[in-house]
């Protein structure tokens, strides 16, 4: 699929101003989204013809996608949007939601149920865990679409040297290692993961692990993958839906307790909107069904592994199923 210049301009552009963005403060002028698309199997009739609509997102590979996906749809069905996706942390993108400064995201029902709604204990049920982070931010001004069966949960992998030399396959095989030989447990980890209680804190509780704060490294995402591949960190902190798990053959720790939520991607609208263009759910439902974990690791391999625009690949997405149409 050709795609003009003029549009990877905009689609890099965007990031980069949506990434200044301080989480919790206001949102930054964002950037029109400027596709030239038309209904495919969505969007008929163009409901949202003439609507002023905009969607955020956090910052990392996969929520850039979400984001682009669903203003892809928006525009399709006739709006006009407004892109403030790359809002870093959590907390920034659901605010600008809840507040009205942004009207749509794909949120995780995880983050929602553990850090933004304050529970300690999630559900083990992925439909029981939407339905319960649903009913409570009703609200608070927001309403939840129906999920899709991605689940971008948290994991600890390893290199295939280290899982010779240790054999750890599961996180109790890892917090009996840690036990048997505290220097062989080296950790790197995002700093949001390094505080989250759905994050390292309470994985260690859960396991009975005692890392020492030496043997744990905080850096950016992206660097994790490398460093694990490398051997330069025995065990690192990843997603499970992330493309770099297959392309840098790692092997993805068990989470035998299974203490880590249900992290099901499903849109999360401001009620208001919703109320406004209750075409919404009609536009969204068919392409959040459409997304799976093996969906989200190929289109998060086409940025993180092969360097695309997440824009881009979201829009050739949207093509080759049928959603939109290019003109």
């Amino acid at each position: 699929m050709r795609v003009g210049a003029r549009r990877r301009m905009r689609g890099v552009a965007a990031v980069l101003v949506a990434g200044a963005l301080l989480a919790g403060c206001g949102l930054a002028s964002g950037s029109p989204m400027t596709d030239d698309v038309e209904p495919g199997s969505i969007g008929q009739g163009k409901p949202l013809e003439g609507a002023d609509l905009t969607v955020t997102s956090k910052e990392f590979t996969e929520q850039l996608i979400l984001g682009a996906i669903m203003g892809i749809a928006f525009q399709a069905a006739g709006a006009n949007v407004l892109d403030r996706t790359g809002i870093q942390g959590s907390i920034g993108a659901r605010e600008a939601v809840k507040n009205g400064d942004a009207d749509a995201m794909y949120e995780y029902t995880g983050t929602a149920w553990i850090t933004h709604q304050g529970n300690s204990d999630p559900i083990p049920d992925p439909q029981k865990q939407w339905q319960a982070v649903r009913d409570a931010d009703l609200k608070n001004g927001l309403t939840w679409l129906p999920p899709a069966e991605l689940n971008n949960t948290y994991a600890l992998a390893t290199n295939q040297a280290n899982l010779k030399k240790y054999g750890s396959r599961t996180l109790s095989d890892v917090a009996a290692l840690a036990k048997k030989d505290p220097k062989a447990v080296t950790l790197c980890v995002e700093g949001e993961f390094a505080s989250r209680q759905d994050g390292l804190p309470g994985m260690q509780r859960e396991y009975g692990m005692d890392i020492p704060s030496s043997n744990i490294t905080k850096m950016d995402t992206g660097i994790i993958y490398t460093q694990v591949a490398d051997g330069r960190c025995t065990f690192g902190e990843v997603f499970t839906t992330d493309g770099r798990i297959k392309a840098m053959n790692l092997t993805v720790m068990e989470d035998d307790r299974h203490f880590f939520p249900n992290y099901n991607a499903a849109p999360s609208i401001n009620t208001k909107t919703l109320e406004k263009y209750p075409a919404i759910p009609a536009i969204l439902d068919p392409i959040t069904k459409k997304l799976n974990n093996t969906v989200a690791q190929e289109l998060n391999a086409k940025v993180d592994v092969e360097g695309q625009d997440p824009h881009l690949v979201a829009l050739e997405w949207m093509v080759q199923e049928g959603f939109v149409k290019e003109r």
